[in-house]
């Protein structure tokens, strides 16, 4: 018999989640994602079935597992509007991570969360559970961004190839290898957009040392906490959005309904436009958010005011849920509100990758929100 498999952390330092905190995840993740990574909901349901099957959740501290851990980090590539349309199969992840360990002929130690946004929060926990594997309480963006690229353990020098992508259909196609960052986003894109615009994606592997030093810590503990916060308001009748933003250093920057909205696929993203009209303090005032899959920029009355890697984030203006590009609809009354995005994301090196010029605005400057100390979950 093969012996037992040595573990990298002490299971006393693992948190295993509960149905509550996938309730607060759901929200949070989906504060976090500006607008993509999918929608949270149907990632719940997913690890809703895996819960009732008899997994469980468990997430670890990047700090309370050994430096040399190989940690595979994971996420879903496409459109977040075709989530909506095609519910996903439910084992692409761990087809993922059992193809990544058998081409690198080595067991992986935990799983990594590509994008804390949307239903990726959702589905690296999925992939962990059915693999038996830990989720490491951390993610490559703090929020979500809609190229692979763009997470910080690519900006800060790993390289993503050799990697896996699995579709519902049961296709597993390996890329051993690409020459940057870029290329391997260019090729990724063009498979999933052949697969059906959505797939899951796993990166070449990491030690955890690394993980813990450029990975934006605690992303997990942080979107329960924002869910929570949104829920304790709701059941005490107060301000779930001025909560969110009391939590995480944000502020609310406008109060608009839907007046037009420009949303289509192109190139694997969605892309366009929501125009807003002002209502309540902003009433006579416009604004307008343009979209890639995430929210880009926040532009009031024609002037560029808030701008990625900073967080623009659209929440129902009633409920403060937050509201995915997917699911925006003419005629929503939401609010806006701008949260700082973290330090890592803020040096010329990551500007470079997930400023507005990599998005197509060279003409405007990356002003960074204030980013006061945030309140203790």
């Amino acid at each position: 018999m093969p012996e037992p498999r040595k573990l990298k952390y002490d299971v006393a330092d693992l948190r295993t989640l509960t149905r509550e905190d996938l309730d607060a995840l759901e929200i949070g993740a989906g504060i976090l994602g500006t607008g993509g990574g999918g929608n949270p909901y149907q990632g719940k349901l997913l690890a809703l079935e895996a819960m009732k099957a008899g997994y469980e959740l468990k997430i670890l501290a990047t700090d309370r597992i050994e430096p040399d851990a190989l940690c595979m980090a994971i996420g879903g590539i496409g459109a977040p509007v075709v989530s909506v349309e095609r519910i996903r199969e439910g084992r692409e992840g761990v087809r993922c991570l059992r193809a990544m360990e058998e081409l690198i002929r080595t067991p992986i130690d935990a799983v990594v969360c590509e994008e804390i946004g949307g239903s990726n929060s959702m589905s690296p926990l999925v992939t962990a559970a059915l693999g038996g594997l830990p989720m490491l309480d951390c993610d490559g963006m703090g929020r979500a961004f809609p190229e692979m690229q763009m997470t910080t353990f690519s900006i800060y020098g790993h390289s993503s190839t050799p990697s896996v992508m699995c579709d519902l259909h049961g296709n597993t196609v390996i890329f051993s290898h690409a020459v940057s960052e870029v290329w391997h986003e260019r090729m990724a894109r063009a498979c999933v957009v052949a697969q059906g615009g959505g797939a899951m994606l796993a990166t070449a592997p990491m030690q955890a040392h690394y993980v813990h030093q450029y990975g934006i810590p605690k992303s997990y503990t942080k979107a329960i906490a924002l869910g929570e916060a949104v829920i304790r308001a709701r059941k005490a009748q107060e301000d779930p959005i001025a909560a969110v933003c009391a939590l995480e250093g944000g502020r609310r920057i406008f109060n608009g309904k839907i007046t037009d909205l420009k949303r289509h696929l192109r190139g694997g993203f969605a892309v366009g436009d929501v125009a807003l009209a002002g209502f309540d303090d902003f009433a006579g005032e416009t604004a307008d958010v343009a979209i890639q899959n995430e929210f880009l920029i926040f532009r009031r009355n024609g002037m560029v005011e808030v701008t990625v890697p900073d967080l623009i984030v659209l929440l129902d203006v009633d409920t403060g849920y937050p509201i995915t590009t997917e699911m925006l609809r003419y005629g929503q009354r939401v609010a806006v509100v701008a949260i700082p995005c973290h330090e890592l994301l803020r040096t010329v090196q990551a500007l470079d990758v997930v400023g507005p010029a990599a998005f197509g605005y060279p003409e405007i400057t990356y002003s960074p929100l204030p980013s006061p100390t945030r309140k203790a979950a």
